[in-house]
């Protein structure tokens, strides 16, 4: 074994450069927060500095929550940690990135990574440049193939870029029309009440027909996101698009599950700033990147805060993959029980992106026959059909029983 390179530890800043390089992580894509970098430098202390795979272990250990994660921890590590005379070794095996497949998550992963650590940042007395703007109508195609991009390939400035474009997403609000019934002399209903007292008015010598019609309301939007692992760059998303459609005026209400049910809802509506409402969504959870029980978060929501959000024929949107980490026979029973609660109760599962998917696990299976419209949520495109599809209020997503008879 190797000893760590101690330049970072000779000058006592050992602290500051582990809390630098969760940051790193962090803008990588990681889900590094303040009390995993204390964390770090707590396991370092523990363990004393010697070998160089020891150190490493500690902060692996540390940050590292997600299996996919390992190789941008690993990639990370030896770019940071590196000897001062490698640096140009490592950063020309870093730059000159080939062309390959884009659904390869080793190259997505190195490239967050080069921008997280490599990123020139400007002097802080640069003078302001004057704004040019450039003809973009070549750009189009670039446009396309971002909009069509999988979530979780993007790298950070490409997330933060969706998110801003999520939030402008357009939603015309749907209006659905209740039991109660309003005037309006437009109706195609007779009203002999407001006929008769409007008769009374005038001494009951003249009767003029008055009409009414039904009443138009706005129907309020849930949404369950799945917090999980797998999940959880989608949610962060999701989650977005649901402070955006907030700020319109409909009533919404948010709830993340892992392995814990929490509502967010009051977060995403106590600010207009998006980055804002997500941390305080954020304080709010403590399953983040967790594993999942959806059957037992169903049960929990169906008891507890059903008849609280789902009156007034609530539209329902369940964010899931639907891979139940403890399969619970009463999974569809409380699925089906949520769906007669709902005017529509629709699944996005990003997996639905693959050309090759089937219904083969388990839960899904056992969620399919419950729901109205099985829809994916991996990129801005299907993030605005979405918003289509709640705007006409017509189910054009794909048909659940689809797959169950596709599959085995």
């Amino acid at each position: 074994m190797t000893t760590i390179d101690p330049p970072a530890a000779a000058g006592g800043h050992l602290a500051e450069n582990v809390a630098f390089f969760g940051r790193a992580l962090r803008q990588a894509g990681m889900a590094v927060g303040p009390g995993a970098m204390l964390d770090a430098v707590a396991a370092i202390e523990a363990i004393g500095i010697g070998h160089k795979e020891e150190f490493r272990a500690a902060l692996e250990a540390v940050f590292v929550k997600r299996r996919q994660d390992a190789d941008l921890f690993d990639q990370a590590f030896r770019l940071f940690w590196r000897r001062r005379a490698l640096l140009e070794k490592m950063m020309a095996s870093m730059m000159p990135v080939a062309p390959g497949d884009p659904d390869s998550r080793r190259e997505e992963a190195l490239r967050r990574l080069t921008e997280a650590l490599f990123q020139p940042k400007p002097p802080e007395d640069q003078p302001e440049r004057e704004r040019v703007d450039l003809d973009s109508r070549l750009t189009v195609s670039d446009i396309e193939v971002f909009r069509s991009r999988d979530f979780d390939g993007m790298s950070a400035l490409e997330l933060a870029e969706a998110k801003r474009e999520v939030a402008r997403l357009v939603m015309p609000l749907q209006h659905v029309k209740t039991r109660r019934f309003v005037a309006d002399p437009h109706g195609n209903r007779p009203d002999p009440r407001r006929a008769m007292r409007a008769s009374l008015r005038a001494g009951g010598d003249a009767f003029e027909l008055r009409f009414r019609a039904r009443a138009e309301k706005v129907p309020p939007l849930v949404a369950l996101c799945d917090i999980s692992g797998s999940m959880s760059q989608y949610s962060r998303i999701f989650l977005h698009f649901m402070h955006a459609v907030a700020q319109t005026g409909r009533r919404v209400s948010a709830f993340t599950f892992a392995t814990e049910l929490t509502n967010v809802s009051h977060a995403l509506k106590s600010t207009k700033d998006p980055d804002l409402a997500l941390r305080g969504a954020a304080k709010m959870v403590r399953d983040w990147d967790g594993g999942t029980r959806i059957g037992q978060t169903l049960e929990r929501f169906n008891k507890r805060w059903a008849r609280r959000v789902m009156s007034g024929g609530a539209v329902v949107l369940l964010i899931t993959d639907g891979l139940e980490r403890d399969l619970r026979p009463d999974l569809a029973r409380e699925l089906a029980r949520l769906r007669r609660s709902a005017r529509r109760l629709i699944w996005l599962n990003p997996l639905l992106r693959f050309d090759g998917f089937e219904a083969k696990a388990a839960g899904i299976r056992a969620m399919l026959p419950h729901v109205d419209e099985f829809r994916t949520c991996h990129s801005l495109n299907a993030m605005a059909d979405l918003c289509r599809a709640l705007a006409d209020g017509q189910g054009t997503g794909a048909d659940p029983r689809r797959y169950l008879r596709e599959g085995p």
